[in-house]
């Protein structure tokens, strides 16, 4: 996997393309809500009585003893995760391709100015991970065998992702997860309860969202990707009321015809890269003027939408809800 092909997993799929969404998609039209403010993290130390905690995940059990005070996220989003119930990493993994993670406007405030050590990219740099002498490593999101696992285990309480079946964690289990292991599980029930409240307030104020289809393009290196709900990226649209479908699948220039729904959002390519693409610019949507163009993967769009997290789904949806309504009345720019 490349940097600068942005190839990362899906959220929900094998070790495929986060690319097809940026290493790994509304503004103040949005209820009235001029703002982009995701819930913010809670100050403070772990609940009474939280530990000792058990975590049961893909290989098996882990048990943290004590509160953890240097954590190191070893999962492509986990930074996110552990930010957004007030704590700081230590250590973080490179997200890989062309957003600049380091800079993401949604973690700024929970960051508080540090700079966590970056340990590692496509692999997690075992060394480094050590040396920070962390008391929890979180790596829900990692893609971790059980090799790299074992040795994790052995620097520090590890847990990696929940099941072995290759299906992400979603949203609101990796807020749990993460709540769990920090001690903080009624603060991770607050900040999903928040961005909960932000999807149904969207929905509130753009009924026309309700039941109408959408086709997300994702085009990596050429291909063509439609993303269904088995991506968890999908699933933000399906959370603002869209019909997006259950399955992703790669598209040739054969079946571009599958993309002609009622809206049609593009991410991987500005506009001007499809004006030579026939079979594109004859979908009725495109005629139509019915499509979202979201651009590459170094925009703030794709780096919300591919951390997927409680901190950066209210931004991504603040950026996207009002270019929706506007396609769905043949007004998309």
């Amino acid at each position: 996997m490349a940097r600068a092909t942005s190839l990362l997993p899906p959220r929900g799929g094998p070790r495929f393309a986060r690319a097809l969404g940026a290493a790994a998609l509304v503004i103040a039209a949005v209820a009235g809500c001029g703002n982009r403010e995701a819930p913010s993290p809670a100050a403070g130390d772990a609940a009474p009585g939280a530990f000792p905690v058990t975590i049961t995940h893909s290989f098996g059990e882990t048990t943290i003893p004590a509160e953890p005070k240097r954590v190191v996220a070893v999962g492509f989003n986990e930074a996110d995760f552990v930010l957004a119930l007030g704590v700081v990493p230590v250590g973080v993994r490179d997200f890989i391709g062309e957003f600049p993670e380091q800079t993401r406007p949604w973690a700024q405030a929970a960051l508080g100015g540090a700079t966590p050590e970056v340990v590692g990219g496509n692999e997690i740099d075992i060394e480094k991970v050590a040396a920070l002498k962390p008391d929890l490593i979180m790596g829900v999101y990692s893609f971790m065998d059980q090799s790299t696992y074992q040795t994790l285990s052995k620097i520090a309480p590890t847990v990696p992702a929940l099941t072995g079946d290759g299906a992400a964690a979603t949203w609101q289990e990796q807020t749990r997860v993460t709540g769990k292991a920090l001690g903080r599980a009624s603060r991770a029930e607050e900040v999903i309860a928040a961005t909960e409240k932000k999807f149904a307030d969207t929905r509130a104020a753009h009924p026309e969202f309700a039941g109408k289809t959408m086709a997300l393009d994702f085009i990596v290196e050429g291909t063509a990707y439609k993303l269904g709900t088995d991506d968890l990226r999908a699933q933000t649209f399906s959370s603002l009321g869209f019909d997006v479908g259950a399955t992703t699948e790669t598209l040739s220039d054969e079946r571009l015809s599958e993309l002609d729904k009622d809206v049609l959002v593009v991410v991987g390519v500005p506009k001007q890269a499809l004006t030579d693409n026939q079979v594109f610019q004859n979908l009725k949507a495109v005629r139509e003027n019915r499509v979202v163009y979201l651009g590459d993967y170094g925009t703030e769009f794709s780096g919300a939408i591919g951390f997927g997290s409680p901190l950066s789904l209210p931004y991504a949806i603040d950026i996207v809800a009002p270019q929706l309504a506007s396609a769905l009345g043949g007004g998309a720019g």
